[in-house]
């Protein structure tokens, strides 16, 4: 897993392109469709400093609003504020706090705000965003983490869905592990596994793009994605793991 320090430079990396990609505030966002990117902006600011919160108190704050959140003129500031507030307050924390998959390491909440932040700068620079090969391949361990973790079904009932009888989908990068998961009769597993594993259906892209299509900013039909084996398994998948 990825160390603190990385992903504390993630962080101001990521919420810098973020900022960077900002342009008319009253524009809406095609992949948060409910959403301004005025409210984006509004959100990344509140839930950096929402996980602070979580991280200081151990226990969770009330869900903000965004469009209930003021922006200040100065929102870039603002933004990279909220940053640097997570990370100083995650390198100073070392009780376990609250997470909706139960008492974690402070460190989770810093990862779980990085990769919401790459996601994000996704949703504003649409193809163009600049993430790291590394960063990609840790947000989409995160996702699996989550979509396989004990209990998980009991936060988001979909997941229930995705037992099987030993179906598996890879999920193949260029120049990286990729990731076997197989769907057995207790839930899904996962691993980095074998490029030439002879799964059901194979998906081939770059670690980025993996990470879009498993965040439902990318479709699986990009022409940059190269889909082989049985295309009905991975829309299961898709339709049940969105979180």
């Amino acid at each position: 897993m990825t160390n603190t320090d990385r992903l504390a430079e993630w962080l101001c990396e990521q919420t810098s392109a973020f900022a960077a990609h900002v342009r008319d505030f009253a524009a809406p966002v095609p992949t948060c469709p409910e959403w301004t990117v005025r409210d984006l902006v509004a959100h990344i600011g509140q839930e950096h400093r929402w996980a602070a919160d979580i991280v200081r108190t151990g226990r969770p704050p009330a869900v903000p609003d965004p469009r209930a959140q003021e922006v200040p003129g100065d929102w870039a500031s603002w933004l990279h504020a909220g940053a640097r507030e997570l990370i100083d307050v995650v390198g100073a924390g070392t009780a376990p706090v609250w997470t909706f998959l139960g008492d974690r390491p402070a460190r989770f909440w810093l990862r779980r705000m990085v990769h919401d932040t790459a996601v994000h700068h996704a949703d504003l620079a649409g193809r163009a965003p600049v993430i790291a090969a590394d960063l990609a391949s840790d947000a989409v361990d995160e996702v699996l983490g989550f979509v396989t973790a004990p209990g998980a079904a009991t936060v988001k009932p979909a997941l229930a869905e995705l037992r099987g009888d030993g179906q598996t989908l890879l999920l193949r990068p260029p120049d990286l592990t990729p990731w076997l998961i197989t769907r057995g009769p207790a839930g899904p597993t996962w691993r980095r596994g074998d490029a030439d594993a002879d799964a059901d259906v194979t998906v081939s892209a770059t670690a980025r793009d993996l990470l879009l299509i498993a965040t439902r900013r990318l479709p699986p039909d990009d022409p940059h994605v190269t889909i082989s084996g049985d295309r009905v398994l991975l829309d299961h998948w898709l339709a049940h793991t969105a979180l």
